[in-house]
């Protein structure tokens, strides 16, 4: 199954791409974005597409080997743009593309936990699990108190039970550490179906999945999710050449929040804003790909 990318067309609008154009895609996923993307700055525009998942840039070598001498594919973090740039020689940037939405290969296919669909997985959650020095979603299970689960629910999850659910976690690993991801979903599930007085042998249908948010929350903590947002917001704009754009979509109003406050702090400095509020995908998206629903993508342009 390959990823759909959203708000697809607008993108393509946004960036103002003619052929010849150079575009980093820094969150390369299964190259939905970058294929389209190729095909308008043909014939020799390039494209520089980084993603810290190993997989993600073998999928993305398949779904482009058309444009094999015109991509550059470097696995790394985002975080580290300027120098991934540099390194790489890739100048005269005219568009920076940032989705920061998830894959859905990446988290059903790749067997580390990310889906609450796959029960038997183990609850790493990293993008990159070659960080051995990186923390896992199990370490946090195992290792934090309480309130500092409570915390991470609420901030970055906004679980409404996120103390009940932080309770039954320390709970639970009273009797065993919390190894997979069928120990937390079950957990959850207890504590919703208290909550709403839901038959404990009924299993949760219709609606958002009671998983969701914890899920998101710890995914988000364990890949520091935020702050490599903060990050590499200023070095986008550094490496775009004047008149370049950058674009970035969110799924998060944190996220969200990072981005609007950032590009406003910069507006009339380094930057043109060129949509005050975000653009959101259409009736039709969402109804063909659900996961539209929460992006919203805002758009400046290099001064």
């Amino acid at each position: 199954m390959r990823h759909v990318p959203v708000l697809l067309t607008e993108i393509l609008d946004a960036l103002q791409l003619k052929p010849g154009s150079n575009v980093i895609d820094c969150t390369l996923g299964d190259a939905g974005h970058s294929e389209e993307i190729l095909k308008l700055t043909a014939p020799d525009g390039k494209l520089l597409g980084i993603d810290a998942d190993v997989e993600a840039i073998l999928r993305a070598k398949q779904y482009l080997y058309e444009f094999e001498d015109r991509i550059v594919l470097v696995r790394n973090n985002f975080t580290d743009l300027k120098k991934i740039v540099e390194e790489n020689k890739f100048v005269a940037v005219e568009g920076v593309l940032m989705d920061f939405g998830w894959s859905s290969p990446q988290f059903e296919e790749r067997g580390r936990g990310f889906s609450f669909k796959n029960e038997t997985e183990p609850l790493d959650m990293r993008y990159d699990n070659n960080q051995s020095n990186a923390i896992t979603a199990e370490y946090l299970l195992n290792d934090y108190s309480v309130d500092e689960l409570k915390r991470i629910f609420v901030k970055y999850g906004e679980e409404r039970f996120a103390k009940d659910v932080a309770v039954g976690i320390v709970n639970f690993r009273k009797k065993r550490d919390i190894k997979i991801v069928g120990d937390l979903v079950n957990i959850i599930l207890e504590v919703y179906r208290k909550k709403l007085k839901t038959e404990k042998e009924v299993p949760w249908v219709g609606g958002l999945h009671p998983a969701t948010k914890v899920f998101q929350a710890l995914r988000m903590v364990v890949n520091n999710e935020l702050k490599v947002i903060e990050n590499v917001l200023p070095q986008a704009v550094e490496v775009l050449s004047t008149g370049g754009r950058l674009l970035v979509i969110t799924f998060h109003s944190l996220e969200d929040s990072i981005v609007k406050h950032y590009f406003k702090s910069q507006s009339g400095k380094t930057i043109k804003i060129i949509n005050k509020k975000p653009i959101i995908a259409t009736e039709e998206e969402v109804k063909n790909n659900p996961r539209a629903r929460s992006a919203k993508l805002r758009i400046i342009e290099k001064i």
